[in-house]
């Protein structure tokens, strides 16, 4: 699913180079549940923004689900991620003026434009059914709670069943309790459908629930042992 080979990514901060990830290489199989773990500013988060086409990678070769990404334009990299991936924030990143559903609805229309209206409604509201959410259809995101909001970001991000799925610490704004809910409701939503995952996090516990954990430590990444 991910193949990352060598790849370093480096900015220029006040006219001098930031060597952010150093030689970092990666490779996932489809279906596979992979968490990386690491403390703030190790480069985390940046390695999930060039997995998602977000940022260019300096050197080395990146590849997802078969495309390489450090070969496709702007707007290929786009349709890409429309059929090929998911993405969780820590934030949530709702649209304050839409319902739950239209939320959900709005990314599928995005994914598959080919989909009647009926057919987005009957879709969204399936994939918030399926997050626990099947009697907040109509609620916008203020009327939701931060656990609510994020499982409306989870069905967002699955409603178009993509191969992949990128959580970038999705727990970072709710309680503990409420942030294992939502880690185990994504897992099984994932294992079910056979989605891939990748989950950025600071918690060791919730990242010990995926098939491999792996520590990002000043931009380098090492696989780490994972006992169930």
């Amino acid at each position: 699913m991910i193949d990352v080979r060598a790849v370093n990514y480096t900015l220029q901060v006040a006219g001098r180079p930031l060597h952010i990830l150093k030689n970092v290489s990666l490779q996932t199989k489809p279906s596979e549940v992979v968490a990386i773990v690491g403390p703030s500013g190790s480069g985390k988060t940046s390695l999930l923004m060039l997995l998602a086409g977000l940022e260019r990678v300096t050197s080395g070769s990146l590849a997802v689900n078969g495309a390489d990404l450090t070969a496709l334009g702007e707007d290929d990299l786009a349709r890409f991620r429309r059929h090929t991936m998911g993405i969780v924030f820590q934030s949530f990143h709702l649209i304050p003026s839409l319902s739950a559903i239209d939320n959900v609805g709005l990314a599928l229309e995005i994914a598959a434009p080919e989909l009647s209206q009926s057919q987005v409604r009957e879709q969204a509201s399936a994939a918030l059914a399926a997050v626990g959410l099947a009697e907040r259809l109509e609620h916008r995101p203020t009327a939701l709670s931060g656990g609510e909001q994020q499982r409306v970001g989870l069905a967002r991000a699955m409603v178009a069943n993509p191969p992949l799925l990128l959580a970038d610490e999705p727990t970072g704004n709710l309680d503990q309790k409420t942030g294992a809910m939502v880690i185990e409701l994504m897992f099984n939503l994932a294992r079910e459908r056979g989605t891939a995952v990748v989950l950025i996090t600071h918690d060791a516990a919730l990242a010990a629930r995926a098939d491999r954990v792996l520590t990002m430590t000043q931009g380098e990444l090492v696989e780490a042992a994972v006992t169930h």
